[in-house]
């Protein structure tokens, strides 16, 4: 029933994207960017970054147009469809939408499926990737990219626009850099997708599915809390999803106060850690409390040097009778379950499955022995939960569908003006939707060389927690009250409808952002 009702929910958006025959596009500064990165990209490297204003449009013709969903999922990828069909029919009704079924593998393999406003009526406002698929295929081989070619080529698309994260817009960067060099019109165009956060710039303020996945979470972690406070008697050790930045965990903790809310990109160490929540657990009891919650990102085993360590040396692929010293003492205190976990090939991105990593259990463990090193007196009694998939293909906030809109609608725009080689970004999210601004970022700006499965590989820079920003600052001075007084906060669900101080909440980060 609530999905049936979300459809006909309409999505507020810009005021200047409500006046498409007046809008155009004005160049901005174009940012210079290191020489082996020109080297990479020598037709891309120059775009300038752009703005919507109002003024005199292009005039508008019938477009063919791809798209295609790419990497994990996040609540309000079908926004982003409906916007681009809309705007394309408002540009002449003969216009095409080809969705590439199942990502960038779609693309390669020539799988196809028009749109029909039917199909995009069924799906507007709603959660999931269901409509076209999705997948995390990796575009770096010649043969991909000439594939690419031919498939657009084949469909004489205008412009293909690809709807995903760092590693996928990091596709659309080459894949533009490759039809450039082949002389071949066809614009490449992104759209900022996942529910880690880490897309972020100065005009990329946040990545869409992050508000609606955070709020997910946190609904979760408000009814455990309550259960640790009714029940008395479990610490809660509960991972997020966020395979290298912290910024979820971060933003539940700001929605939930846990006692205790690990932030990888402080860079503490495995034993530091350990030594703090025994620490943490000793206090507690001798105030009589002998439960807690503890929130744990996911990417958090990327930071802790003594992992990072074990990590380099095993994705080298230096055998465990073969490891360091230092590596090896590190790999002997982890469950052999644990181990096991450390030793699963990367995924097709070069990134390790840090997903599969149960630190959760792993610091579980420690604590336990550690408190036996102490000879703690007190009851230490552990609950282990991971929060990802959860949060991925919910129905989208308020938020997220009027954000999601919008950015569907930059994407036509950026059809219109021939813009290649970009990813549309949305600014001044802190402001009702009426005065958001519409920006071009060239993805290449956002791009630094990496060292992925043992090669220097362009990709765009995860934004990581700033340690000196007002969201970490603000958790940093409430840590101390929150870890020994319990002042958990329970969000409850999502909130589609009544007054606007429960239904258009903003994300914290973008709240407490400058």
């Amino acid at each position: 029933m609530l999905c049936k009702q979300r459809l006909s929910y309409r999505p507020n958006i810009p005021l200047i994207l409500d006046q498409w025959d007046q809008i155009c596009i004005e160049s901005l500064s174009t940012q210079a960017i290191a020489s082996d990165l020109q080297s990479v990209f020598p037709h891309t490297h120059s775009l300038p970054r752009c703005r919507a204003v109002v003024g005199r449009g292009q005039k508008s013709v019938a477009y063919k147009v791809g798209v295609l969903f790419s990497g994990g999922p996040a609540a309000g990828g079908h926004n982003v469809l409906a916007a681009l069909f809309d705007a394309l029919q408002k540009c002449n009704a003969s216009s095409q939408l080809i969705a590439f079924l199942d990502g960038a593998s779609g693309l390669i393999e020539d799988r196809t499926q028009q749109l029909t406003s039917q199909m995009i009526d069924a799906s507007r406002n709603q959660g999931g990737f269901d409509l076209i698929g999705s997948s995390r295929t990796k575009l770096d081989k010649p043969e991909q990219f000439s594939a690419a070619l031919q498939t657009v080529k084949k469909h004489a698309l205008d412009a293909v626009v690809i709807i995903g994260g760092d590693d996928s817009n990091t596709n659309g960067a080459m894949l533009a850099e490759y039809f450039a060099s082949q002389n071949q019109k066809t614009q490449v165009i992104g759209i900022p997708k996942t529910i880690d956060g880490d897309l972020r710039s100065e005009e990329i303020e946040i990545s869409f599915g992050f508000d609606s996945a955070c709020k997910t979470y946190a609904e979760s972690i408000g009814n455990i809390a309550k259960d640790a406070l009714s029940s008395k008697k479990y610490y809660h050790f509960i991972k997020l999803m966020g395979r290298s930045a912290s910024h979820i965990a971060l933003e539940c903790a700001l929605k939930t106060r846990p006692n205790l809310t690990l932030i990888g990109e402080e860079e503490k160490s495995l034993f530091s850690i350990v030594s703090e929540l025994a620490d943490l657990i000793e206090k507690r009891h001798q105030i009589g409390k002998n439960y807690g919650v503890v929130l744990i990102p996911e990417g958090l085993v990327e930071f802790m040097p003594e992992i990072k360590f074990l990590l380099e040396e095993l994705s080298s692929g230096a055998k465990i009778e073969s490891l360091s010293e230092k590596a090896r003492i590190t790999f002997q205190e982890i469950p052999e379950k644990i181990q096991q976990q450390l030793l699963l090939e990367k995924d097709p991105h070069g990134n390790p499955q840090v997903s599969q990593i149960a630190i959760e259990q792993l610091l579980i463990h420690l604590v336990k022995k550690e408190l036996q090193k102490r000879k703690f007196s007190g009851k230490f009694n552990a609950q282990d939960h991971f929060f990802g998939y959860e949060g991925r293909c919910c129905l989208p906030t308020n938020f997220d569908a009027d954000y999601c809109y919008s950015l569907g609608l930059a994407a036509a725009l950026a059809v219109r003006e021939g813009l290649t080689g970009v990813i549309c970004a949305i600014s001044n999210l802190k402001a009702a939707a009426q005065h958001w601004e519409v920006k071009f970022v060239p993805a290449v700006q956002l791009m630094r060389l990496e060292k992925r499965n043992g090669k220097l590989k362009p990709v765009i820079e995860k934004t990581l927690v700033d340690l000196r920003g007002n969201s970490f600052v603000y958790l940093c001075a409430h840590r101390a009250r929150w870890a020994l007084e319990d002042h958990y906060h329970f969000p409850g669900p999502i909130q589609f409808f009544g007054p606007p101080e429960l239904t258009e909440q903003r994300p914290f980060i973008l709240e407490r952002s400058p």
